[in-house]
């Protein structure tokens, strides 16, 4: 059967749209079964959303912390569509692999393929998509805080009365659990008034976003706030308020964060105001580690939740941070969360 597997893999390589092959893990005797035979785990990381910068981090971080373990990584990439990452689950199961991460994605298209990988004896984590299954953790950044720092910046900055436009879309676990700060915020403060709703994640999401904003602010010249709770969302409103010249006038909160938008907030005269963040790579490393934990036989939690930090642009600006490495060196809470990090989990290289 072993046998069989391992040609199975060689086999079938080519229905994965990306393979990295990690070995070598720092002192793996040292580990518990099954990490203490590098090369012989292998998991798999079956994605919805990979455009952007936040993607291609947490990517990285994937990649870092399964290198560090010693581990064959699967990357299976299905482009925002959700009938493709069902069968890509079905896919990781078909190659055999020890352990899964489903990075995003919809409940109702994901709750049955990764029961069918539980059923099947797979350990599976599940970031910022809730598949409803009480034997997989959810990994998050404790999105209803990341909207609620951003929205308490906005009321801090401009008082408790404003036009607001607010860019979302339901259905994105997410997306959902910001949008709960955001009606908590307005039902806090009545005189926030939500004028205009919008979003879309159409590729390219920026440019997407972009070209609704455009309309929108055409059409509610009244709007001093937007709310675009991730940092595509925000990068397309940008283009559009500076297109409209309206960058003295309306005030951008988002969050995630990235090389790219630390320098459209450091921009003279920019909209992007704050940005509520944790690292992207971190919570990678964090999706990894709780899968590790579950195939030592440990237990990482129900919920594995990753901290975040709220980032102004004149933090920035004071601190002359210009890229995620500067803001990590000025934000040690912001290059590590000391989550799931049992005694044995060797970490990647700082």
């Amino acid at each position: 059967m072993e046998l069989f597997r391992r040609g199975f893999f060689k086999l079938t390589g080519a229905a994965v749209l990306a393979t990295t092959a990690l070995g070598g893990a720092a002192q793996a005797a040292d580990m518990p079964a099954p990490f203490d035979n590098p090369g012989e785990v292998q998991i798999a990381l079956v994605r919805y959303l990979s455009t952007g910068d936040f993607f291609q981090a947490y990517l990285g971080g994937v990649e870092a912390q399964a290198k560090a373990l010693g581990v064959d990584l699967r990357v299976l990439d299905s482009r925002q569509d959700a009938a493709l990452q069902a069968d890509m689950v079905d896919q990781a199961i078909a190659l055999g692999v020890d352990g899964i991460i489903i990075q995003h994605g919809l409940t109702e298209s994901m709750q049955e393929a990764a029961q069918r990988a539980v059923d099947a004896g797979i350990k599976v984590v599940a970031f910022d998509v809730n598949v409803e299954n009480p034997a997989i953790p959810q990994i998050e950044q404790s999105d209803y805080l990341l909207g609620k720092l951003a929205l308490e910046q906005a009321v801090k900055d401009n008082g408790d009365s404003w036009n607001a436009a607010y860019v979302y879309v339901p259905g994105i676990a997410p997306l959902d659990r910001r949008d709960q700060a955001w009606q908590d915020i307005r039902a806090e403060y009545s005189g926030i008034q939500e004028v205009a709703q919008f979003g879309t994640l159409d590729n390219p999401i920026a440019n997407s976003n972009a070209n609704q904003a455009r309309s929108v602010l055409q059409a509610n010249p009244d709007i001093s706030v937007i709310f675009a709770p991730y940092d595509e969302f925000a990068k397309g409103v940008k283009i559009a308020v500076d297109e409209a010249g309206l960058s003295s006038d309306i005030k951008i909160y988002s969050a995630d964060v990235s090389t790219a938008d630390i320098s459209a907030m450091r921009e003279p005269d920019s909209a992007w105001a704050a940005t509520v963040a944790t690292n992207p790579a971190v919570v990678g490393e964090v999706s990894v580690r709780a899968l590790a934990m579950m195939l030592a036989g440990e237990d990482p939690g129900a919920s594995v939740i990753v901290p975040p930090t709220l980032i102004t642009q004149d933090f920035l600006n004071e601190k002359d941070i210009t890229n995620m490495e500067t803001l990590s060196a000025q934000m040690p809470q912001f290059a590590h969360a000391d989550v799931a990090t049992p005694d044995w989990m060797p970490l990647p290289p700082r």
